[in-house]
């Protein structure tokens, strides 16, 4: 069983709930921040065992106070899963608020780095630290109408590859993981502004979603855990650096 020291952004619901519920039936420490008190709420009450923080990424001061908290109830860092995000609007480049754009890269990026620098400084203690990043399939394909999610999920790919170099010599190893259209509400939210900006209808765009698959299915958020655990265990020791694709074969957007 694992005894690893875990700390997941945005893990109280979707994805990042999936994972903190992997790592803990696995017998980790786990540690979750989230924007969201609510979910948090429900967090708790199903995983008593995990330390949980109201935590908005994209305050430098917030993610201070909450990586030092989150090492002192680990009792130090192995693990950390980067895996808030937000979508953004969906909208041309010429019809997207200034504001808007800023709001996703203040979150996606920066939030990222911040809980990041902030990490690195305990995962450097540990005897095999791990970063795993989400990115997502906008981080490989152009994405319409999504320009500042696909491009800060495309930042996050040139992030993981420097930290990889970066943090090599102390053994800790930096990954990616790319998701495509993961089944749950997030991806509904994506597929309704779709729909409303094209005129056709959600099940329409969802047929023209899965129709760029070989797979004809929604990817399951405990797949995608599946695979930050195994990244984040000793049979991962030698992989770093790279992007995993978890998007039952997508081939464009």
């Amino acid at each position: 069983m694992s005894t690893q020291r875990v700390l997941i952004t945005a893990g109280a619901g979707g994805i990042g709930r999936a994972i903190a519920a992997a790592f803990l039936a696995r017998g980790a420490r786990v540690f979750v921040c989230d924007i969201d008190s609510q979910a948090l709420a429900a967090m708790q009450a199903d995983f008593p065992e995990a330390g949980t923080a109201i935590c908005d990424i994209s305050s430098r001061d917030a993610v201070q106070g909450m990586v030092a908290q989150a090492v002192a109830s680990l009792g130090g860092l192995d693990v950390l899963i980067n895996n808030a995000g937000i979508a953004g609007p969906t909208a041309p480049v010429d019809h997207l608020p200034a504001s808007d754009w800023e709001k996703v890269v203040q979150v996606n990026l920066n939030g990222t780095f911040y809980v990041t620098q902030a990490a690195i400084p305990h995962l450097k203690q540990s005897a095999a630290g791990v970063i795993i990043n989400m990115s997502s399939v906008a981080g490989r394909f152009g994405y319409a109408n999504r320009s500042a999610y696909s491009t800060t999920k495309w930042g996050l790919i040139g992030f993981t590859k420097t930290l990889s170099m970066e943090l090599g010599e102390f053994d800790i190893r930096v990954n990616a993981i790319l998701p495509g259209a993961v089944d749950g509400p997030r991806f509904q939210q994506v597929l309704q502004g779709r729909a409303d900006l094209s005129g056709r209808t959600l099940e329409e765009e969802t047929r023209a979603a899965l129709a760029t698959q070989s797979i004809k299915h929604l990817v399951d958020p405990r797949h995608i855990a599946d695979l930050a655990v195994y990244l984040a265990s000793d049979s991962g020791r030698s992989i770093s650096g790279q992007m995993l694709n978890i998007d039952c074969d997508m081939q464009s957007n």
